[in-house]
């Protein structure tokens, strides 16, 4: 279990740890940059990476006021925020039951599901669901019709009395790519199965893309007809991002405590209950992560061998700030972050979109 939020506290060193700390200043930078290359409409945060309605409400100041959702907790928990001006569900769900709590908030927020197949659609319809994307497969083996059905599916949709808004892809094999000229030319080719799906589907959103290729779709809109861009990661970064060279930075650490020192490594109090690992193991500046478990990060102090400057051994008790490598499941581990400047604890807020 995480500890329990430390009351009143002012500076970093009092947390009960692990905590999320999140810098304001990068989180400021990172919104602002954003919003100057997809301002508006053109850009409809993914809250998945962060599960905070506060910090949506930070990218909403910053003029994003439509937002896509992974989950129907996060469409419910986004729509009572009073965050719901058009609110789209980018993921299939074929439980009625469930889709029918977001057919109730229609009165007060625009709603909109993805859907990909007979079934999807017919779930939506049962709910009473009135708006919907058609998904399309373009080349990440996961979600998504097949691009010559989507027409179909649109046609199916609307005999169930249902508008169809336009079509959503989702090129998540290119948002990492140390090659820029060869995500642009891939980007561009799947944005082209995208382009003719939408013209035989209809509707007037064209919605794709992320963090790591936002700029390619930024700078050819009048290629692609993208309308929108599904972008999250970028708020709060991980080092999964870290090496292409976006203009993001890093706002998001996980404070640990050492709790354990030998000659050679020291361990932490940030483990596989803390961090996302499925982007591999986080890291520790001028340290070296060895490996997590369950409770525990271990990591090496002793001096690299190409490395004439030691880092200092850290003491049982000193603190470290552990970067994840995937912050989408690391924020989900935990119930609150800290809003923090250098040291100084600002404000704690809520991740209140965790969970199913």
């Amino acid at each position: 279990m995480h500890p329990e939020p430390t009351p009143n506290a002012t500076n970093v060193h009092e947390l009960s740890t692990p905590a999320v700390l999140v810098d304001i200043d990068t989180l400021e930078h990172n919104l602002s940059t954003m919003a100057a290359v997809l301002p508006g409409a053109l850009l409809r945060p993914h809250v998945k990476a962060h599960k905070s309605t506060a910090l949506a409400e930070m990218q909403r100041r910053h003029g994003h006021r439509h937002f896509t959702c992974a989950t129907v907790r996060e469409m419910v928990g986004m729509a009572r925020a009073g965050l719901g001006d058009d609110l789209l569900l980018a993921n299939e769900v074929v439980d009625a039951d469930r889709l029918r709590e977001l057919a109730t908030l229609q009165d007060d927020a625009m709603i909109t599901v993805a859907v990909d197949s007979d079934a999807t659609v017919d779930a939506a319809a049962r709910a009473g669901i009135h708006h919907v994307l058609i998904d399309v497969n373009i080349g990440l083996p996961r979600c998504g019709c097949a691009p010559h059905d989507a027409a179909r599916l649109a046609q199916r949709a609307r005999d169930r009395g249902m508008a169809v808004r336009g079509v959503m892809g989702y090129e998540g094999h290119l948002m990492v790519s140390n090659d820029r000229n060869t995500q642009r030319r891939d980007t561009l080719a799947a944005m082209d199965v995208l382009r003719s799906a939408a013209s035989e589907v209809g509707g007037e959103i064209v919605s794709a893309g992320g963090t790591g290729n936002h700029d390619v779709h930024a700078a050819n809109r009048a290629h692609t007809g993208v309308t929108e861009v599904q972008a999250g990661s970028y708020a709060l970064m991980d080092t999964y991002y870290s090496t292409l060279g976006l203009p993001f930075r890093q706002a998001i650490s996980i404070l640990g405590t050492v709790i354990s020192t030998q000659e050679k490594w020291a361990v932490a109090d940030v483990g596989l209950k803390s961090l996302g690992m499925d982007h591999g193991n986080p890291s520790i500046a001028g340290h070296k992560v060895w490996f997590c478990s369950d409770e525990h990060l271990t990591f090496a102090t002793e001096k690299p061998a190409d490395d004439s400057t030691r880092v200092p051994q850290p003491a049982v008790g000193s603190r470290i700030r552990v970067i994840p490598a995937h912050v989408d499941p690391t924020m989900s581990m935990h119930d609150s972050f800290y809003l923090v400047r250098g040291d100084q604890v600002l404000d704690r807020l809520p991740i209140d979109l965790r969970g199913w």
